[in-house]
């Protein structure tokens, strides 16, 4: 599709009532205020475009850049452009799809992470917690020590970190303890040392997740594990049913021996009826 062509129909989709939404949940102008369901519809008709994905980013504008992460391919971006689109980002909203929808899926996005916590910058740190939380629910290959590293960091920096990027290493936290037992026990130590967390989220009615209750919500919902002891008492189960085949089996001769007695007895009605 033409960029010009999307760019009037995001126009025409949109409203000031959403604008006025979007602004106050940190959306940037310029911004045409187009709806989530009508952005949705917008991505399963265009699919998988990564040069009009980088048409509608160059514009600026909030909405096309939010179908530009949803259209872009992840495979096309380098160390270089991902750091490019994130450069300059103000939007919480739009730097947390970039990183659900793009660097979660590049093949750097350990190394993203990594860099971008480390950064003292609100909205890269925003990022780089963001990304993290990501991974510890998307990449099961990452080893624990990974997240055990993170959690230090959490618990000795997020009530002096900058509010964006406070409010994404709350999330990162509780992401990190619903990843695995473990993980779960040590996020929770975490999350009770850190006591409550204060994000200022502006005029909404957002409210901050509380870690704790949070986490242990998680593990609630998660389906109990079969018990270990079910499958050897099903296992011998086996042992006795191939037993009754012999069984079986063994009733076959006596009805075959039955033939022969069946046959014996014709004879013996043939020399009844000459003797009569």
């Amino acid at each position: 599709m033409d960029v010009t062509k999307v760019m009037g129909e995001l126009e025409r989709l949109g409203t000031e009532q959403n604008r006025k939404v979007y602004r106050r949940h940190g959306m940037t102008d310029p911004l045409f205020g187009v709806s989530f369901a009508h952005m949705n519809a917008l991505e399963k008709r265009i699919k998988r475009d990564h040069e009009l994905a980088e048409a509608l980013w160059a514009t600026g504008n909030g909405d096309a850049r939010t179908l530009a992460v949803a259209i872009a391919d992840p495979e096309r971006f380098t160390w270089a452009k991902l750091e490019a689109w994130l450069d300059g980002l103000r939007s919480p909203l739009l730097i947390d799809l970039l990183m659900k929808r793009v660097a979660l899926k590049t093949p750097f996005a350990r190394d993203a992470m990594a860099r971008w916590t480390a950064s003292s910058d609100e909205w890269i740190g925003r990022a780089g917690w963001t990304l993290l939380g990501l991974l510890a629910t998307e990449d099961p290959s990452l080893p624990d020590s990974v997240f055990e590293e993170r959690l230090s960091v959490i618990e000795a920096s997020i009530h002096r970190a900058k509010n964006r990027a406070r409010e994404g290493m709350n999330s990162a936290l509780i992401s990190i303890g619903g990843r695995n037992e473990p993980l779960r026990g040590k996020a929770l130590t975490v999350a009770r040392r850190i006591g409550k967390v204060e994000i200022d989220h502006g005029e909404t009615s957002c409210k901050t997740p509380d870690a704790t209750a949070y986490i242990e919500s998680i593990w609630a919902r998660k389906p109990a594990k079969p018990a270990a002891a079910a499958k050897p008492a099903k296992a011998a189960a086996k042992p006795a049913k191939a037993a009754a085949k012999p069984a079986k089996a063994a009733a076959k001769p006596a009805k075959a021996a039955a033939k022969p007695a069946r046959a014996a007895a014709k004879p013996a009605k043939a020399a009844a009826a000459k003797r009569a």
